[in-house]
């Protein structure tokens, strides 16, 4: 089981890389890991570095899917994005987002900005 989900996720993050580089985009670095978490894609679009969470479910439906990545999902992700950051000076200039992609049957539904870290770090 863990091995088809291991594919399946894989499979996922191959589609979603191919259709961001179909956008014009272009891939920085794939599967990032640090003690905080993982990002599956990281990608450049014109001056922004875009930090990428794919889901790829064929079982659930899109609302569902959009649950699966919650507050605390985001910010192991948005520190993530700044431990990788941290290492690669060449971005600090960038601006960064978060977007996330979900892959269906048939489908992919691309969410820009999907979330960020304003809400931590914005005026309160």
């Amino acid at each position: 089981m863990q091995k088809n989900n291991t594919v399946r996720g894989h499979d996922g993050e191959n589609r979603a890389a191919l259709f961001l580089e179909n956008k014009g985009m272009a891939i920085i670095a794939r599967n990032i890991r640090s003690k905080t978490g993982e990002i599956d894609l990281v990608v450049q679009d014109h001056d922004t570095v875009v930090f990428v969470e794919v889901k790829n479910w064929s079982v659930y439906e899109f609302e569902d899917l959009q649950y699966s990545i919650n507050w605390k999902k985001q910010q192991r992700i948005i520190e993530t994005a700044q431990n990788f950051l941290a290492a690669h000076h060449e971005y600090a200039t960038w601006s960064s987002r978060f977007d996330v992609i979900f892959i269906g049957a048939g489908t992919i539904n691309h969410i820009v900005s999907a979330f960020s870290d304003e809400e931590r770090y914005g005026d309160n």
